[in-house]
């Protein structure tokens, strides 16, 4: 009898200290989620907040329908509460575009950089003055289009070309070109 009460003791006290040590691990355990869930009531609201609002979602992009722009017209649209310049160039402004020596250029780029491949027509550029954030002359009729038939910023007198690049003037670069691409032949969406 003493072989077996010799036996049993060992395996009590083992079932003991392992139950002692489930209920610690569960009592850890449920501490640390409840935490984790105080703590994640807590900062969603103060997350969440900081996402940008529908109307904000609204203004991050625009469609512009360029079907109706005849070559050598430009027209004006807004893109983020500021202005868009769309032209749709002549076979006469593309050559001239194309004809100019990039490196004389102080911000070199090529027509075929500031346009989409098979679209080599339809300029998109903001119509902000990279110099001091003026709206420069050149996409209504009748508009001084400067020296070098594109735009011209009457603040401080920027000549762009008509590829929309820096050619005379205080500004330091060429009119921005944003992210944009056709969904169709006829629709742009910019943004």
């Amino acid at each position: 009898m003493a072989e077996s009460t010799g036996t049993a003791a060992p395996e009590t006290v083992a079932s003991h200290g392992e139950d002692g040590v489930r209920r610690r691990d569960f009592i850890n355990i449920a501490a640390v989620s409840a935490a984790g869930m105080g703590g994640v009531a807590t900062l969603y609201p103060l997350i969440s907040q900081m996402a940008p609002s529908a109307d904000v979602l609204a203004e991050s992009s625009a469609e512009v329908d360029i079907s109706a722009i005849e070559p050598g017209q430009a027209i004006k649209a807004v893109f983020r509460k500021q202005p868009l310049f769309v032209k749709r160039l002549t076979a006469e402004e593309i050559g001239e575009a194309n004809a100019v020596d990039i490196e004389d250029l102080r911000d070199p780029e090529s027509l075929a950089d500031r346009t989409k491949e098979g679209h080599t027509d339809m300029l998109v550029t903001m119509g902000i003055c990279t110099h001091l954030g003026c709206v420069p002359l050149g996409t209504a009729e009748g508009e001084v289009k400067g020296e070098f038939g594109g735009y011209f910023c009457p603040c401080h007198g920027s000549h762009y070309d008509t590829a929309g690049r820096i050619r005379k003037g205080p500004a330091p670069k060429n009119l921005q070109v944003p992210q944009y691409e056709f969904t169709s032949d006829t629709i742009i969406r910019v943004g």
